[in-house]
């Protein structure tokens, strides 16, 4: 009796009756497992929809790492492809050779692919500019983030091109989202705040979108979990010496006793974004004098960080 009195103390889902797996913060609306796939699916259809990050016909690369973020971007996206006819997915995965932490999320990859029947491409740091990350990073250790994320932004894009992709999808969900704005309003970079990125509006670049950019981590993780995709994978060594660490921290705090502070912080993000429209607030776009990418001065991230690892 006493497993079925427990059952019937769980709050009800508000759509169906049922047990409810997932409280919503901000409505306090609690849904089943069932429900929370629905709506988590809806409002990724409806992002997608409102941004026309994806249109038939497309090709979209999807950056996977193997995380649980980009592991819900390609299940989701799988799911929904058939409201674009024509349309088609290949998984990128970006081995930046950091031991003990990225073997197990590759294996991760490669079995959800399998499981999807998706079309995977494995890409290295090492093919970019010829050294791991690990080795890279010697007596640089604190700027890790940095490098790895010119690098892996570098890379994918190589590889999301070589595969015909048409835009580039990337598993960022509303907590990254928030956390991004802050970590910008906190560095005074008027030029990040307002850029908009994630929408599939590029014209300098392969198009990148965010399909997962109004869905809260802790839903993302749920969905999973109901999904029985849940993974429990190693977290990077580098993250110590990474800003956004303390802000997620300072964020996540924040969220749990202000519930819809992350949404507020896009919205603002938004609101300076109208304010700004018009006036130019990013310097214009060249060409990089060596490999000739898209960039703000005479060399482009990647060549200005090859530079100085020669150095």
């Amino acid at each position: 009796m006493e497993p079925r009195a427990a059952r019937e103390e769980l709050p009800a889902c508000a759509c169906c009756g049922e047990p409810a797996v997932v409280c919503q913060p901000v409505t306090r609306r609690h849904l089943c497992g069932t429900h929370l796939i629905r709506d988590v699916e809806e409002r990724v259809l409806a992002t997608i929809q409102e941004y026309g990050q994806i249109h038939s016909g497309d090709r979209i690369a999807v950056g996977l790492s193997g995380g649980k973020d980009s592991t819900a971007l390609l299940v989701i996206l799988s799911r929904l492809l058939p409201a674009w006819p024509g349309s088609s997915l290949v998984a990128i995965t970006v081995d930046e050779g950091i031991a003990g932490y990225r073997a197990d999320t590759i294996r991760a990859a490669e079995s959800l692919t399998k499981r999807l029947g998706v079309e995977h491409r494995i890409v290295t740091f090492r093919d970019l500019i010829g050294d791991n990350l690990d080795t890279l990073l010697i007596g640089r250790e604190t700027q890790a983030c940095t490098i790895c994320g010119i690098l892996r932004k570098k890379t994918l894009a190589d590889a999301a091109q070589a595969a015909g992709a048409t835009a580039i999808a990337t598993g960022h969900n509303l907590d990254d989202e928030a956390q991004s704005v802050l970590m910008n309003a906190f560095r005074g970079d008027l030029p990040r705040l307002v850029r908009t990125t994630g929408t599939g509006t590029s014209t300098a670049f392969l198009p990148r979108i965010k399909p997962l950019m109004v869905i809260p981590e802790k839903e993302i993780a749920s969905y999973l979990f109901v999904l029985d995709l849940f993974s429990v994978l190693p977290e990077c060594p580098y993250t110590k010496y990474a800003l956004r660490a303390e802000v997620r921290t300072l964020l996540s705090d924040y969220e749990c006793r202000h519930p819809g502070t992350m949404q507020h912080l896009i919205e603002s993000k938004r609101t300076i974004e109208r304010y700004c429209a018009g006036t130019p607030v990013m310097e214009p776009l060249h060409r990089c004098l060596e490999c000739g990418d898209p960039c703000s001065g005479d060399l482009c991230q990647v060549c200005r960080l090859r530079h100085s690892l020669l150095e």
